[in-house]
């Protein structure tokens, strides 16, 4: 690996640690009873509302639609994800040290994998909240489902919902592309010196 390969390696590993003080996620709900809105923040140990009481509301309007009431500390991943950004930032610095091509790849298929494991996790988080409804709940719309999108925006009732990574999320996606780039740049590098 060329040194700016190295260097770029080891910039992208430690900005994985902004998600230490920088949300990941955010969720914006808007409805004509709501017109402020209400919003969740998505952090690597943690979930708050966007306003002081948003949580609180939004997990009683959850209450009568059936939803489970949002309790971040029984989501585990939020108690193993810190240390996994971790060992994530860890082994890319370590990767940039080896300065290998091998160790670039491995790492970025480590983040990869992580960074789509990860949307995958909070994807199923999102499918069981919205679809495993209290059959005994106060309202009920036969046939409807409240999980909100994983990206971008959706009608559900009178209640329009946006998701959409948050400060730490764009940061975590711009290390992810930048250690991508940093493959197939080192790869092509190889290529052209081999031929």
């Amino acid at each position: 690996m060329t040194f700016r390969s190295r260097l770029l390696l080891a910039l992208a590993a430690l900005a994985l640690t902004a998600t230490y003080v920088l949300p990941l996620w955010h969720i914006a709900l808007h409805a004509p009873q709501y017109p402020e809105g209400l919003g969740l923040y998505i952090s690597i140990d943690g979930i708050a509302g966007q306003g002081a009481h948003d949580l609180q509301s939004l997990n009683g309007l959850n209450h009568y639609i059936g939803m489970h009431k949002i309790i971040p500390e029984e989501i585990p991943e939020l108690r193993f994800l810190p240390i996994a950004i971790g060992v994530l930032a860890a082994l890319g610095l370590a990767a940039a040290a080896v300065g290998r091509r091998w160790a670039l790849t491995t790492y970025a298929a480590l983040l990869l994998g992580g960074a789509l494991a990860g949307l995958a996790d909070f994807w199923w988080w999102e499918y069981r909240y919205g679809h495993e409804l209290d059959p005994m709940a106060a309202i009920k719309v036969p046939g409807m489902t409240y999980q909100p999108p994983l990206l971008g925006a959706k009608q559900m009732l009178n209640i329009n919902a946006h998701s959409w990574p948050a400060s730490g999320g764009w940061i975590v996606t711009a290390a992810v592309v930048l250690v991508l780039t940093l493959v197939v740049w080192e790869h092509r590098r190889a290529r052209r010196l081999a031929a």
